[in-house]
């Protein structure tokens, strides 16, 4: 039975935290106190099932012991230093990387979007100095829907209005076309195109699937046109669509990779771009750089991620339960879902128009499932990759009842 003094103890912890840190986020009314695998307590002791994983940056399961034993032990021996010295973790976790993805060399971050800017710079400095495109005319491609991160070059070619409205004024140097389509991709290719930059799934922008094929149709027009191929996957890498990397399922490599999320284990910022000799030939000592980027810490638990990720198998396992998943959801037929969209265990179940997906997300809450909306009035689940399948019915159960039960809000239909 929860006391008073548990229920004032934990609204008091969320009125603090809205007196003193800025509103740019609308968290659901969870005071999160300790989490172990895929299962969140608060400070009430009520127990949460993890259907969202931070964002897949915990896709390993909250405190994994293999992760928390390696920060423990590094962070007593060596953490930051900047890289203004060598330290004996980097380059382990550069050769574990570079060797799992098959991109010969890294340049480590701390936030995914500091990997897209870093690709962005890279692409723009390779445009100018290997492919002689004119100062101030290189052109990047990107997809609409997108979202590559917050930083103001990046909200710039964002399709979503709010994340543009007053941040202005804003780059030109980006062109948008449709998600998946190749046609319009080969159609905006010019001899000023320095790259084409892309998520293989689209994950903020409602979990949006591409038709079988583009990969490859992309891979072939960027090599055919001399544009690089920039993979945006620090949400789908690492395991969460089923397999390593998301272009994996259609055998493509990209000629830069971004990374991060997953990789610093849940514990920490972790992120990298990755590309090819040529690309990342184009950096010089002085050109970029980051303060934590490829700290000791960092580099310690990555390496120690990337070990868990390749020893208890998860890209298969998030392809078996993400399967497993998708068809449960689909065969309900409920008449409040319009489409399950998704690979892995990377899925968005899109509702009908007349549903709020962020009162189903508060809804789900209300009974032990923590998730959260994005675009398409799409509800997400996006759970650790240790995630089991009795956890997965309870979930999927959960869903179903708030549909059911309807505690959600219903909105008039919008006008055309």
């Amino acid at each position: 039975m929860r006391s008073e003094s548990d229920i004032l103890r934990s609204a008091r912890y969320i009125e603090r935290e809205d007196s003193t840190c800025a509103r740019n986020y609308a968290p659901l009314p969870v005071v999160a106190s300790h989490a172990r695998g895929c299962k969140i307590w608060d400070t009430e002791e009520r127990c949460y099932l993890d259907m969202m994983s931070g964002y897949s940056a915990v896709s390993l399961g909250h405190a994994h012991p293999r992760l928390v034993a390696a920060l423990c032990e590094q962070a007593a021996k060596l953490a930051v230093t900047s890289r203004a010295v060598y330290s004996d973790q980097l380059a382990p976790f550069a050769e574990s990387l570079t060797a799992l993805v098959g991109l010969p060399r890294m340049l480590p971050v701390n936030s995914g979007v500091e990997a897209v800017e870093t690709a962005i710079k890279a692409a723009r400095k390779w445009a100018a100095v290997v492919k002689n495109v004119p100062e101030g005319r290189a052109r990047i491609v990107v997809c609409e829907n997108n979202f590559h991160g917050r930083t103001t070059t990046v909200v710039g070619f964002s399709s979503h209005a709010q994340y543009r409205s007053g941040f202005g004024p804003f780059d030109s140097g980006f062109v948008t076309i449709p998600f998946g389509d190749a046609n319009a991709l080969e159609g905006a290719l010019t001899s000023d195109t320095a790259a084409f930059l892309f998520e293989p799934i689209q994950g903020e922008g409602g979990i949006n699937v591409p038709p079988s094929g583009w990969l490859r149709a992309v891979r072939e027009l960027c090599s055919r046109h001399r544009v690089l191929m920039l993979a945006d996957e620090v949400q789908t890498g690492l395991g969460r669509t089923g397999a390593m990397l998301a272009c994996d399922h259609e055998e493509v490599k990209p000629d830069g990779l971004c990374l991060g999320k997953a990789l610093g284990g849940g514990l920490l910022p972790v992120s990298a771009f990755l590309a090819s000799e040529e690309l990342m030939g184009v950096f010089h000592p002085g050109d970029h750089g980051s303060t934590f980027g490829g700290n000791a810490l960092a580099a310690r638990v990555a390496r120690e991620a990337l070990a868990v990720l390749v020893d208890e198998d998860l890209p298969r396992r998030a392809d078996m339960l993400g399967n497993y998943a998708i068809s449960k959801l689909r065969a309900r037929r409920h008449p409040c879902i319009a489409e399950v969209r998704g690979r892995g265990l990377l899925v968005g179940v899109e509702l009908v128009p007349q549903l709020a997906a962020a009162d189903v997300a508060l809804a789900l809450a209300r009974r032990g499932v923590i998730t959260k909306d994005t675009h398409r009035n799409t509800v997400r689940l996006t759970p650790p990759l240790v995630v089991d399948y009795s956890e997965l019915d309870y979930a999927i159960k959960a869903l179903f009842r708030v549909l059911d039960d309807g505690l959600v809000h219903v909105r008039p239909p919008q006008a055309a």
